[in-house]
């Protein structure tokens, strides 16, 4: 298959491309500086000229260029467009929500019938694309995303932010009463695309968290990594974040990090 990637040089883009690159499809990115994203011309140019089977929605604002509401313009006005633009040309869409579409005061965890309910920031934005894309493109893939763990300290990803804790706070407050949305990027990519291959379209939610906390996978993803940060458990921050959804069913935590204890 031809398949499109906005967002393809980002922490899940990088993974998705070279698992499908090993499956042999031809994988496309999405230069903004070449083809910008409040041209709708130049998109639909950009897109039937790749003709792609596919297009994933990945791309966040990472790198802002300061323009007046470049979120906003990232996250709603141009996934908007996308799904037009897919839905007109019979290509098959999937975007990448959040768990955040929810807020830190809705009662978890959820499932494919709970109602976002987050009315602030980056997860709003992701609320109101949903919506918006939903309406441009019925037969639009929705995936909402936890917080996304590799076995490394760079990018966008949980092991590089407790690497960064360390190294300029000198230690790691973990809470032992939030139980995070997460899940290893290798398994996120290949739920992505069993998705997109086997499913119907709907909103999914893609989460490896069985039931263990912040300062639990934190400890076992330190002693996986063989890393020496100060992790210290406390309660300043109590919720349920954890998705379930049967439709779609990733490896849990434990299968990556041995050190979890079994949840019973």
């Amino acid at each position: 298959m031809r398949i499109l990637i906005t967002g393809i040089s980002g922490t899940i883009g990088q993974h998705l491309k070279n698992f499908l690159e090993k499956m042999g499809h031809e994988v496309y990115g999405w230069n903004r500086q070449e083809i910008p994203i409040d041209n709708y011309m130049a998109m639909e140019s950009f897109i039937q000229e790749i003709a792609p089977d596919i297009l994933f929605h990945l791309a966040a604002p990472s790198q802002p260029t300061g323009r007046p509401n470049e979120n906003w313009l990232v996250h709603y006005e141009w996934s908007s467009e996308l799904a037009w633009i897919t839905h007109k040309c019979g290509i098959k869409f999937l975007f990448t929500s959040t768990v955040q579409v929810f807020s830190d005061t809705a009662k978890g965890p959820f499932t494919p019938q709970s109602h976002p309910d987050n009315d602030y920031g980056y997860g709003f934005e992701k609320r109101m694309a949903e919506q918006r894309i939903l309406y441009q493109n019925p037969q639009a893939y929705i995936a909402r995303l936890g917080w996304q763990i590799d076995t490394n300290t760079s990018g966008n990803q949980m092991a590089a932010y407790l690497e960064k804790k360390h190294n300029t706070e000198g230690k790691i407050f973990a809470s032992t009463r939030w139980l995070p949305a997460a899940s290893f990027l290798d398994d996120t990519v290949k739920a992505l695309w069993e998705i997109i291959s086997h499913h119907p379209p709907a909103i999914y939610l893609l989460d490896s968290n069985r039931g263990w906390n912040f300062y639990e996978i934190a400890t076992a993803l330190k002693k996986l990594l063989k890393k020496k940060w100060t992790i210290l458990p406390d309660e300043s921050f109590v919720y349920d974040q954890r998705m379930i959804d049967p439709r779609i069913s990733l490896p849990p935590l434990s299968d990556r990090l041995k050190h979890l204890k079994p949840i019973r």
